[in-house]
């Protein structure tokens, strides 16, 4: 059963991201077709905000552009178990590390946590590195993602 947490990070997945959690990105296009992606460049901004590193051609990046609206959800242990609702604008086009990656600020509009009495969170999406390239992109990534959540 869902439980409304309000619109400021828990302490629990707070942590979570700042650990590099990886959330499911959840996005709709103009013509209301659903895309999700696993997305791992993700840093929060205070409470109640989430920066996030994204392609600028990828198809969640249009739509977030387009729609606004997105919804990230969160699984991974000891039982994180979230969906956060928010609203995304862009806050640094092109990212000062990658040219080709857009920097988006998701402002929480609600967060419900989706714990279940029947079961609990043991993993959650689990992944690797493609090769050492990538591996340093994306925590040179994140450290642009930690220095704007100062400075915005």
């Amino acid at each position: 059963m869902a439980k409304h947490v309000g619109v400021k990070l828990p302490d629990d997945l707070y942590a979570a991201i700042q650990n590099g959690i990886v959330g499911v990105l959840a996005t709709f296009s103009e013509k209301e077709i659903p895309h999700t992606t696993p997305v791992n460049t993700l840093y929060p901004k205070g409470r109640e905000s989430i920066l996030l590193a994204i392609h600028k051609d990828h198809t969640g990046y249009h739509n977030m552009v387009w729609q606004k609206k997105v919804m990230l959800c969160f699984l991974d242990a000891p039982d994180i178990a979230y969906s956060v609702l928010g609203r995304a604008g862009v806050v640094r086009a092109p990212s000062l590390v990658h040219p080709l990656v857009n920097i988006v600020r998701i402002d929480i509009i609600d967060i419900k946590c989706d714990r279940s009495a029947l079961c609990r969170i043991d993993a959650g999406i689990r992944w690797a590195y493609t090769c050492a390239e990538a591996e340093e992109l994306s925590k040179a990534l994140l450290e642009e993602l930690k220095e704007l959540s100062r400075v915005l």
